[in-house]
């Protein structure tokens, strides 16, 4: 039996709506970027003018921000165009014209409420009980953000991984130690929540149900739970694996390769 293609009635409108299916894949797959459409920061009788006008004065940043994430960031509506440096500093026309005076332009580094325009999740994670001072003042995004090179969320400040980042404040946690946490070397964020957390010291979990989503435990009897290769059951339900008497150097130590003062 001769095989039979399917009828699709008309041809020809088909014909045309595989040309527009494949037509739109093709575009896709030459390189087509998305960008992320953003609505400006509005500055009263500020016009948009361009990154371009920008790089007379800040030819340094300009150049870097070829390579930054927010480079990708377009304005909406009537100010749908790559608007670059106004996305988050708003129309630059003033700025321009006065010669670039400070008051003339929006300053995200002085207010987070620029960055939570796009970051919603990041303005309720700095709403918890435990987080970094960012809604106070005491903290800038950019103290810890570079928006203007790289990859602005893993890159941390410019070249800086996560965790010079985090160090340029914590200096006491950066060591070098004779024993490492190793949990130090996958980055500050594997334990803490940067931006905020419901528990104390911005840890991602409480107690030692944070430790142990790293270091199982096996329960090899009725009073034995095994963590390594020493018995815990009767350290557990203290709390806190870094309490008194234990581990308390949890991100390194100079005495003790089990973490110990």
């Amino acid at each position: 039996m001769t095989p039979r293609l399917p009828s699709f009635g008309n041809s020809s409108i088909w014909v045309v709506a595989f040309g527009l299916m494949f037509g739109t894949w093709g575009l896709m797959s030459c390189g087509t970027v998305e960008r992320t459409l953003v609505s400006p920061p509005q500055i009263a009788g500020a016009s948009y003018v361009g990154s371009a006008s920008c790089a007379d004065c800040h030819e340094e940043k300009n150049r870097s921000f070829e390579s930054a994430t927010h480079a990708w960031i377009e304005g909406s509506g009537e100010n749908a165009v790559e608007i670059g440096c106004e996305s988050c500093h708003g129309g630059g026309s003033l700025h321009v014209e006065s010669g670039g005076a400070v008051e003339t332009i929006v300053n995200p580094g002085a207010s987070p409420e620029t960055c939570f325009n796009c970051h919603i999740d990041k303005e309720s994670e700095f709403s918890l009980q435990h987080r970094h001072p960012v809604i106070e003042g005491q903290v800038s995004c950019s103290n810890c953000h570079d928006p203007h090179s790289g990859d602005v969320v893993s890159a941390g400040l410019g070249s800086l991984t996560q965790n010079d980042t985090c160090f340029q404040c914590h200096g006491a946690q950066k060591g070098p130690f004779v024993f490492e946490h190793e949990a130090l070397r996958e980055g500050c964020a594997t334990c803490h929540s940067p931006h905020g957390s419901v528990n104390p010291k911005m840890l991602k979990a409480r107690n030692a149900d944070l430790c142990l989503q790293c270091h199982a435990q096996a329960q090899t009897g009725v009073d034995q739970i095994l963590i390594g290769d020493r018995n815990h059951i009767s350290f557990l339900p203290r709390g806190t694996c870094w309490s008194a008497g234990c581990h308390e150097a949890i991100h390194g130590s100079n005495v003790s390769e089990r973490l110990r003062y």
